[in-house]
């Protein structure tokens, strides 16, 4: 389907009754049948949204008051949201970046109501033990005849990592469109059925009640197509990463020995993200500097670039690291090439030789 052509051809709500309605209800009802059967969910368990921040809003402030869990290392759309609540415990992940689920577990307590653990990070890529923590969950709910609620932000991992929720074991997820080359202002929340979320905005009963407004037809059915074209080429796609970003790897070794930190654990993480730190050159004028060699990186979450702070992420896992101290994250698409990574290589090593004559 061309879905250009659909955004241009309807301008008609999905919740009118006429002809032209009912046909923009169909696509929606299409796109979500289609989502959940990627998901191996049921359609009536997906909910669209206009990203993954609202997605991870009504997941955190939508559950019932009680004690949340989550870690200290979350997307700023979970750790921001989360200390709207009155009650959270922020877990400490290990020196690699991997939160252990014996830690989870221990911040169990009777009045707990979620735990929200991203599938993996958006800054150093670390894959984290979503159904280990699942398990934990569930053998202390069976013990307390509990049901604490587990969430997770799969939006870095969808793209890499196996997404079918009855495996997962959780409850609620998040991701959106932008990061499996779809549009962006598009996502979902999957909702496991008979888990107890509610509305956090007003105004309409759409999206099952739980997300009012007139439906983005043309988003949901482009990320439904995103999705399936995902799921074709992941296997293939991930293999032929994994092996750019040894090379990668491999080249900072060769040709920066002495002066980068490769951060976050080296095996458990997504096959697409290379995050390093050299010490003493500060992360925005790295960024700038491969900027204008072409080169696209980023300092840390691109909804923090802007806040003139060093990454919380890169802190958690070195608390001793410095304001000074540059973190750098490279991540790598479709289209990348080791040619790609022979040219940030040698760009880096320039970079960093005229920079260190400054900074050192």
């Amino acid at each position: 389907m061309d879905y250009a052509s659909s955004a241009l051809g309807s301008s008609a709500n999905p919740g009118a009754i006429h002809e032209l309605g009912t046909q923009e209800k169909r696509k929606l009802e299409a796109a979500r049948a289609s989502t959940a059967e990627v998901l191996a969910a049921h359609p009536d368990e997906i909910i669209f949204t206009s990203g993954a921040t609202e997605s991870n809003n009504i997941a955190i402030l939508g559950v019932a008051p009680g004690h949340i869990v989550t870690t200290n290392i979350e997307h700023a759309s979970v750790l921001e949201t989360a200390k709207h609540r009155s009650n959270v415990t922020f877990v400490a992940v290990e020196p690699n970046g991997i939160v252990d689920p014996r830690k989870i577990k221990k911040a169990l307590k009777s009045s707990t109501i979620l735990v929200s653990v991203m599938y993996a990070n958006n800054e150093i890529g670390t894959v984290q033990p979503i159904r280990e923590i699942a398990k934990e969950i569930r053998h202390y709910n069976k013990i307390n005849n509990k049901k604490i609620i587990l969430h997770t932000d799969a939006t870095q991992a969808i793209n890499y990592l196996p997404i079918q929720v009855p495996q997962l074991g959780v409850d609620l997820m998040s991701f959106n469109a932008a990061k499996i080359y779809g549009p962006k202002g598009v996502g979902a929340l999957y909702v496991r059925r008979g888990t107890p979320v509610h509305k956090i905005m007003f105004g309409g009963g759409q999206e099952h009640g739980l997300r009012p407004g007139t439906e983005n037809v043309a988003g949901v059915e482009a990320l439904a197509l995103a999705l399936e074209v995902t799921e074709k080429v992941k296997q293939k796609e991930n293999k032929r990463l994994a092996q750019l970003q040894n090379y990668f790897l491999k080249k900072i070794k060769e040709k920066l020995p002495a002066r980068v930190t490769i951060n976050g654990d080296i095996k458990n993480r997504l096959p697409n993200n290379i995050n390093i730190t050299v010490p003493n050159i500060p992360s925005d004028l790295l960024v700038i500097e491969l900027s204008a060699r072409g080169i696209m990186a980023s300092a840390k979450s691109a909804c923090k670039a802007g806040d003139g702070k060093a990454s919380y992420v890169i802190a958690a896992i070195h608390p001793k690291s410095k304001d000074t101290d540059g973190s750098l994250r490279f991540s790598l698409g479709r289209e990348t090439s080791k040619k790609d990574i022979d040219n940030t290589v040698k760009a880096l090593n320039d970079i960093l030789k005229k920079l260190e004559k400054w900074y050192n």
